[in-house]
């Protein structure tokens, strides 16, 4: 099979390399998919770069990337072989794992693959499992209901932030977002946005609620966003945030957040129970089935161009989610 890998962690035109592997097989519990599509994510980037916190070259040849889609063409021991020929969504593919997504095929656990509905094409599947996970963990993986709940996603335009300004608006919230200018709030398609470079975020989402503030957070940089955060939140709130890249290690405004009851949730889609993980995965694929996702694909080339692409993510300039065509 096509693929590319790397044996070293470095810049992506000195360490990705576009070749050809032995074809794998599927294991007990596992399938085997021809990738179609596959989708990168920020985390393979940095973690490639060896830029990803704790990050160790646990193989000697990693295949890139956890997103992707295609078609199963084989069961191992164990997985119905009826599986056989499902149009498939994949995610998680490279946690803790050699071969990810970047190559024509790959076998990988049977939950780990699901179905991809006929509503959705491949390159929009490609895009949807880290990012649509995080994000439906964030809003509803602590069994939440937000009906009638006001929910401020900071970085609305992101690949996660994009899908939990739907989500939660399918959930029956109202959104409010925060962006850095007018185009990436129609990316968002948010109604109520704050430019964050310009206003203080904090005053503009008290005055949009009428000085009640918002019940959850969807926080895409914890240390950087605290203060505004901590201003905003209402008691007894919930603050699920899935990163903090200004600063790793922030100082903890303990005090104020426990006097106002909030619930912190520092969250990662690598450690989601496989009970609440497989109900996010029958959520998701029901609102794939209905069309009721927009998704923002980014055309990347084909598995030649990874380094490319690569370079692309890295920017961070792109509004979507950079695809391979397999």
């Amino acid at each position: 099979m096509k693929a590319v890998w790397y044996e070293r962690f470095g810049s992506a035109a000195d360490v990705l390399t576009y070749g050809t592997l032995d074809d794998p097989a599927p294991g007990p519990g596992e399938v085997l998919v021809r990738v179609r599509a596959s989708g990168i994510n920020p985390s393979d980037v940095k973690l490639r770069a060896g830029a990803r916190p704790g990050a160790s070259m646990e193989f000697p040849r990693v295949v890139p990337h956890s997103d992707g889609a295609g078609v199963i063409e084989a069961v191992g021991k164990g997985v119905p072989s009826s599986r056989i020929g499902e149009r498939v969504w994949l995610w998680n593919a490279a946690w803790q794992r050699a071969s990810g997504t970047a190559a024509e095929l790959v076998a990988l656990p049977s939950h780990k693959a699901r179905v991809l509905p006929e509503a959705a094409s491949f390159d929009e599947g490609a895009c949807f499992g880290i990012p649509a996970m995080t994000a439906w963990y964030a809003l509803f993986g602590d069994g939440a209901d937000l009906s009638g709940q006001t929910v401020l996603v900071t970085g609305g335009a992101g690949s996660v932030g994009r899908y939990a300004c739907q989500m939660a608006s399918l959930g029956g919230a109202r959104i409010i977002t925060t962006v850095s200018s007018r185009v990436k709030a129609d990316h968002a398609g948010v109604e109520d946005w704050v430019n964050y470079r310009e206003t203080d975020v904090a005053e503009a989402v008290m005055e949009m609620t009428g000085g009640a503030g918002v019940d959850r957070i969807v926080d895409v940089d914890f240390a950087a966003n605290q203060t505004a955060s901590l201003a905003v939140i209402k008691p007894g709130g919930v603050i699920a945030a899935y990163a903090s890249a200004s600063k790793m290690e922030p100082r903890l405004m303990f005090y104020p957040f426990m006097f106002k009851d909030v619930t912190l949730r520092m969250l990662i889609v690598y450690q989601i129970d496989a009970e609440v993980q497989a109900l996010g995965a029958r959520m998701l694929t029901d609102w794939l089935e209905a069309g009721a996702l927009d998704h923002a694909v980014v055309p990347g080339g084909r598995l030649q161009d990874a380094a490319t692409a690569h370079d692309l993510v890295a920017a961070g300039e792109k509004l979507g989610t950079v695809v391979l065509d397999v």
